[in-house]
């Protein structure tokens, strides 16, 4: 539905405000201020004239075809309101905490560098009409410049930091009603249908239909809408079967009633809207309407390790660095608890919504360039207790969502796909890439049953590393009463994760111990340089990595970087899964072209051996029978720390599962050791040994 006509009420009953805010806004270009503040809320209030344009034209226009031609002027549309904090601009850009410090000191800069972000918040709210978002972030604008008129006009240079603060403090707090709910809404009801109207309605072959998103779009999204132009109707529609095959056959084997279902919640890199469109197809076939949601802008939704929802190439990805821990300004025991009230009473509104929702659908992308950080003093960060407020509310927050949407009736699918900037192999890797998520799913479901039968004979496996790479783990499985009826392995193939190529097992923690080691992964668009991760008795104990120079003072970047990115903020946190990798095809590829630092998890996880610390694979689902294709029980769905939600919940799961992979290249041995020290080989030096999956070793010939 247009959202002019769903939000009319809404809209109708702040429109004055909104007008009334405006033209004052307009009216601080006539005004004198003082320095240095004078200069931020000049270039702030020429930025929300500008969000004013954008907003009369919307409003008056709706989205309208704008002919191929004139697709330069949406571009400069575009650039103009994202321009600020494009990296050749940020370094003069009040988004910037270093250059805000710089001008408006410390203290002030960092506030009104994060009012400022806030306030570009205001581009999707202007092009989805949402005129209630855009009219309080403009009053908590207008708020703030007037304790500056009154400090000013009484003499002082500034007001007091503290007032600057409570007037942010409380606009976050007081406003957790209008953005929190719309968050849950928006991720589960379907006549919120801003994404779908444009993917469903719009001429695809003009790349202008990009543009009425309202994100950021970049030289990326256009070339891959123009190749994906270029695909047979036939090319398109086996990515979008074996996409949504996937998500039909992920409620097939873990069990569960894809018919109690009514929607599903599809995310995806805008680009690939024309495979979009013939998944949507097939969601409804299968009885599903399709929930589309954009990735969060504001601070309260926005997650630190990652955007979720539909969502562009990143302006500027130190910004978005910069600004993931803004929560820091207002995260407290208070504000933690009301934003959790919040979040269920938003939960109970839409109970019924909830129910009906069968789990994400996602599209993920690979090949951006590599991003190493810049780690600011002047970048707000959580302390300590802040840090523990909100890990907490994570693991608070997830309680709450699996009341409503219970963990063992959902399910989801995840696949993956290249971006152009990978390199001028882009369309050759993306061809081999839909080859790769379409392999025999009978072959190596065969395979991987070999690999299973051996490792079920094993009390614990070791996996250790060669040339330079330090691994060497044992890690301990649980024992198995019936192993005609039981297995500690899943034997995965293309179903919930795409592509197929893995055997996994939640660990026996006890007696898991030693040191992973990889000399070059990605996690979460961090490229991690000689990531080490220290295991005893299934936790980790210590980590670090070598991206930044340990010199004096400075040594504590490189845990810093590992706790945020792959910890997501613990100190410790227990090994959730271990699994052996087949997907020899993908590794062939990454070799070939010399991507392999630039696959996605999803696809590296299957080209080696990998570890996820965090939580098992089965949260919230572990006492929901688990079957493979053979019939035997995967029953390894808890270790010693899952099993605590029987007495305590909150000691029970964290907000993460990242998982890290050994590179075929750099793999020593694989060994299953029996109760009685024999072993079985599963691999030796990098090749498949074991009787029945030497034909893996086919892709690897040339590479290992």
């Amino acid at each position: 539905m247009d959202y002019r006509e769903l939000l009319k009420d809404e809209n109708n009953a702040v429109r004055e405000r909104l007008e009334l805010s405006m033209e004052r806004i307009c009216s601080m270009e006539q005004e004198e201020m003082e320095l240095p503040y004078g200069i931020y809320f000049k270039k702030t209030a020429g930025f929300i004239r500008l969000i004013g344009k954008t907003l009369e034209r919307i409003g008056k226009e709706g989205r309208q075809e704008i002919p191929a031609a004139s697709l330069e002027m949406l571009r400069e549309e575009n650039h103009r309101l994202y321009e600020d904090i494009l990296p050749e601009n940020y370094g003069e850009s009040f988004a910037d905490p270093d250059y805000a410090v710089s001008v408006l000191g410390d203290g002030y800069g960092q506030l009104l560098s994060f009012l400022y972000t806030e306030l570009r918040g205001e581009i999707v709210y202007a092009y989805e009409m949402r005129l209630e978002a855009i009219t309080v972030l403009n009053e908590l604008f207008l708020e703030v410049y007037s304790l500056f008129l009154q400090a000013w006009q009484e003499g002082a240079k500034a007001p007091l930091e503290q007032q600057i603060k409570d007037a942010l403090y409380w606009y976050v707090s007081d406003y957790a009603d209008l953005f929190l709910p719309w968050r849950i809404r928006e991720g589960i009801d379907p006549s919120l249908s801003f994404a779908a109207d444009i993917i469903m309605k719009e001429d695809l072959s003009n790349l202008s239909y990009l543009y009425h998103f309202g994100e950021y779009i970049s030289e990326s999204e256009e070339r891959l809408a123009a190749f994906m132009n270029t695909l047979p109707q036939e090319t398109i529609d086996r990515m979008a079967d074996t996409y949504t095959e996937g998500y039909r056959r992920g409620f097939q084997v873990m069990g569960r009633d894809l018919g109690k279902k009514n929607t599903v919640v599809v995310e995806y890199q805008l680009g690939f809207e024309r495979m979009i469109k013939k998944a949507v197809e097939n969601f409804r076939a299968m009885g599903l309407e399709p929930v589309f949601y954009r990735a969060a802008v504001e601070s309260l939704n926005r997650r630190p390790g990652g955007k979720r929802g539909y969502y562009s190439t990143s302006a500027n990805r130190q910004y978005d660095y910069d600004h993931r821990y803004d929560s820091a300004l207002y995260m407290g025991n208070g504000f933690k608890e009301r934003k959790l009230a919040v979040l269920k009473a938003a939960y109970e509104e839409y109970r019924a919504l909830a129910a009906g929702c069968a789990g994400p659908a996602v599209v993920e992308t690979f090949g951006q360039e590599e991003f190493e950080p810049v780690n600011k003093k002047t970048a707000l960060s959580l302390n300590a207790h802040q840090e523990e407020l909100t890990l907490a509310y994570a693991n608070e927050s997830r309680q709450v969502v699996n009341q409503y949407m219970p963990g063992d009736e959902t399910s989801f699918t995840i696949i993956a796909f290249p971006r152009p900037e990978i390199g001028s192999d882009f369309e050759d890797i993306f061809r081999e890439t839909i080859r790769i998520n379409t392999l025999d799913y009978d072959k190596y479901q065969q395979i991987q049953q070999r690999i299973i039968d051996a490792l079920d004979e094993a009390a614990y496996v070791e996996v250790t590393g060669k040339d330079g790479n330090e691994t060497n783990v044992r890690v301990s499985l649980h024992t198995l009463r019936d192993r005609e009826k039981e297995t500690n392995f899943e034997n995965c193939v293309a179903d919930v994760n795409i592509p197929l190529g893995e055997v996994f097992t939640s660990p026996i923690l006890a007696g898991t111990t030693g040191l992973l080691h990889v000399k070059e992964v990605y996690v979460e668009e961090y490229l991690f340089k000689d990531l080490r991760m220290e295991f005893k008795d299934g936790r980790v104990t210590d980590f670090t990595c070598s991206n930044f120079p340990e010199t004096e003072g400075e040594a504590s970047q490189n845990r810093e970087l590992v706790k945020q990115v792959i910890m997501r903020g613990h100190s410790w946190l227990p090994l959730g899964e271990f699994a052996i990798g087949t997907n020899t095809a993908a590794y062939a590829m990454a070799q070939k072209y010399g991507i392999g630092s630039k696959l996605p998890i999803l696809i590296a996880e299957k080209t080696g051996p990998h570890f996820a610390v965090g939580y098992t694979c089965y949260r919230f689902s572990e006492d929901s029978p688990m079957y493979n294709p053979d019939g035997k029980e995967m029953i390894a769905r808890d270790n010693e720390i899952s099993l605590l939600r029987k007495e305590d919940i909150s000691r029970a799961y964290f907000s993460c599962h990242t998982d890290i992979t050994i590179p075929y290249s750099e793999l020593g041995d694989i060994k299953a050791f029996r109760p009685d020290g024999s072993f079985i080989e599963i691999i030796c030096q990098g090749r498949f040994v074991l009787p029945g999956t030497e034909s893996l070793n086919e892709e690897l010939a040339l590479f290992v």
